[in-house]
């Protein structure tokens, strides 16, 4: 059933005019708004490439309907230069050169802040943190999470 919404996102709100409320969050945040940071790779939630925070908490926005994040606060990848959290991790990310091709960072960046934010800091996070990285840097992710 088509709908207009209206998504808090990195702080700004955006009305959202959509064919269905169970169309996935993912593609409203790249197709209708233009963030295009999360990234589309299973569509399945396993690896981890779409990953958002809805109220601090890290979510696979390719499994969450649209319908569902209304009235929370979604923070992309986008967003966390203005999240404190966020600017701590992504020098981290810098300090330890973790990006290769950029594809899975974007999520593992939003994650490692939403584990931040509950209290998770250093070694108590798991550096690969379950996501799919072809490039391989887990090794080089973990060094950057366990440095801060």
């Amino acid at each position: 059933m088509a709908a207009t919404l209206t998504l808090n996102v990195n702080g700004q709100n955006y009305t959202v005019s959509v064919p269905d409320v169970s169309m996935p969050l993912l593609w409203v945040l790249r197709n209708r708004i233009g963030l295009t940071g999360a990234k589309y790779g299973c569509g399945i939630a396993v690896c981890g490439a779409c990953t958002v925070l809805m109220d601090s908490r890290p979510e696979h926005s390719c499994v969450v309907d649209v319908g569902s994040p209304v009235g929370r606060k979604i923070i992309t990848v986008e967003g966390l230069a203005a999240d404190p959290d966020g600017r701590k991790a992504q020098a981290a990310w810098i300090a330890h050169q973790a990006p290769q091709c950029g594809f899975c960072q974007p999520g593992m960046l939003t994650e490692v802040v939403g584990f931040m934010k509950s209290g998770n800091h250093g070694a108590s996070i798991r550096g690969d943190m379950g996501h799919v990285c072809v490039c391989g840097i887990y090794q080089r992710v973990r060094k950057a999470v366990q440095s801060f």
